[in-house]
């Protein structure tokens, strides 16, 4: 598949983990740069995480031969960006600092590390934390700076509004274990929930790339993962951790829920979940498992490992091409720490944010004090503002507004585009008209994006020409200033 934004493609049927080369985040990708006007071009891997060089610089091409040095020395860096402490070890150490008494119980916001008395003098300068309570332990995602690099490893947490609802939601749809991926705030409220008596008891096994939450939690309760590649860094026994607790009670009642970065590529988180679903079907005959809670593909009957993918609408398209039997729920999931997907003056109005899932949505209850209702035509909750057409015979809305239909399109569209004549179909009226959406959004021309626009690179060959005059009549410039120079020193030397 091809990412629009980049002309990049990952090769994942064609690369395997087993021989692709190491970065710091567990196998690379194979990947093609797709160049204009050729069908290949030469393949490299690059870092699964990220899609910034400057975030992890790794890369090499698919038939470069490497030396041993190289190896060895890629190795020592691999090894260098990993936690100081095996899992064990943090463990160990969580046990020891909860026994301390509370004025002893330091953390380092710096360092982001649970301090022991021995650790204070290497801290001295630091910015310490003391009194750290047993619920703030039990809160690891207050205490830790979030990760905020929205391409690789973005740590946008969920406000306690969405959280609450997903747990809720979770609880109605009768499942008792959640395996969390990328969702550490929703991982806390499962935990702190399971000690009220009140409450039905579910579990969850946090599955995260952010290794921080070792220090927090044991191995039945984290795994250090990469859900761009699959890649359980505690190796066999990690990944064990995580089979197991799919298969409990035979894969009865388990639902997976992740909220991947929004910047990460659609089909390599595609690829990790479909395998996540291949551990749950293991030693087990999902063909014969009860079906409460299990979905049924509309195919061939075979039951698939419930989902809820959290992610931005407008990736709908994307999504439904790996997992067609996927429906978008209304719900607008918000976020504490980020600008623009929240309540409040700072916030949208609207968030962008969905859950992608193999859930019937007839089942998934919304909340009505937050403006959802139920669509009997569609018979599934809808936003207040989602309204019925009759003749898409749909509520057709993404993003909560309501949108208007269309005859000449003959479909509904976003209540401020308007009908473009010249482009035959539904745009903004500030639109450049040619542009259209599957061709180059400069000069309108189809086969080809804007970044590599033939007028694009004409202007920059233009400006290439331009720097280059400047640089000859300069260094000319500076040619006769020292000819200049060396004749008046020359006469000066010269006798009188």
């Amino acid at each position: 598949m091809m990412d629009p934004a980049e002309g990049i493609k990952v090769l994942l049927s064609q690369g395997s983990p087993g021989t692709a080369p190491h970065c710091p985040h567990g196998p690379t990708l194979l990947f093609e740069k797709v160049s204009q006007g050729k069908e290949q071009s030469r393949r490299f891997y690059a870092c699964s995480a990220c899609r910034d060089r400057k975030d992890c610089h790794f890369f090499q091409w698919e038939d470069e031969k490497v030396s041993q040095a190289r190896l060895l020395a890629r190795e020592e860096y691999n090894q260098s960006r990993q936690p100081l402490l095996t899992h064990k070890q943090y463990m160990i150490r969580f046990q020891e600092f909860a026994r301390l008494p509370l004025p002893k119980r330091k953390f380092c916001s710096d360092c982001q590390q649970l301090l022991l008395q021995e650790d204070w003098d290497g801290h001295s300068g630091h910015h310490v934390l003391g009194d750290i309570s047993i619920p703030q332990l039990k809160r690891p995602s207050q205490l830790l700076h979030p990760l905020e690099n929205k391409k690789s490893n973005a740590q946008y947490l969920f406000a306690d509004r969405s959280c609450t609802f997903l747990l809720d939601a979770i609880v109605a749809l009768g499942f008792r274990r959640v395996l969390s991926i990328g969702t550490p705030r929703l991982h806390e409220l499962i935990r702190l929930r399971a000690f009220e008596e009140t409450k039905p008891k579910v579990k969850s096994v946090l599955l995260d790339i952010d290794f921080r939450y070792s220090q927090f939690y044991n191995e039945e309760e984290f795994c250090h993962y990469n859900m761009f590649n699959h890649h359980f860094f505690g190796g066999e026994a990690a990944q064990k951790v995580c089979q197991k607790f799919l298969q409990e009670d035979n894969g009865e009642g388990v639902l997976m829920v992740t909220d991947p970065p929004f910047g990460g590529l659609v089909e390599p988180l595609a690829f990790s979940f479909n395998r996540l679903g291949e551990m749950w079907r293991i030693s087990s005959d999902a063909d014969n498992r009860k079906p409460s809670h299990n979905v049924l593909l509309p195919s061939g009957g075979v039951k698939e490992l419930p989902i809820f993918w959290i992610f931005p609408y407008f990736f709908e398209s994307r999504i439904l091409q790996f997992f067609p039997d996927f429906s978008m729920l209304d719900y607008q999931v918000d976020y504490d720490n980020h600008a623009l997907y929240k309540h409040g003056k700072t916030g949208r109005k609207q968030s962008p944010v969905r859950i992608f899932t193999n859930v019937p949505p007839e089942s998934i209850l919304l909340p009505a004090s937050e403006g959802y209702r139920f669509c009997s035509v569609c018979k599934r909750f809808v936003s207040s503002g989602n309204k019925h057409c009759e003749i898409c015979n749909s509520c057709t809305s993404k993003d909560g507004r309501q949108w208007k239909h269309c005859v000449l399109c003959k479909k509904c569209v976003k209540p401020s585009w308007t009908h473009c004549s010249s482009c035959d179909r539904c745009a903004l009226q500030s639109h450049a008209c040619g542009s259209a959406g599957d061709g180059c959004f400069l000069c309108g021309g189809k086969g080809h994006k804007r970044r590599s626009c033939p007028r694009l690179s004409g202007t920059a060959d233009s400006k290439k020409k331009k720097i280059d005059k400047k640089n000859i009549k300069m260094n000319l410039i500076k040619k006769a200033g020292n000819k200049k120079s060396k004749k008046r020193r020359k006469k000066k030397q010269q006798p009188s």
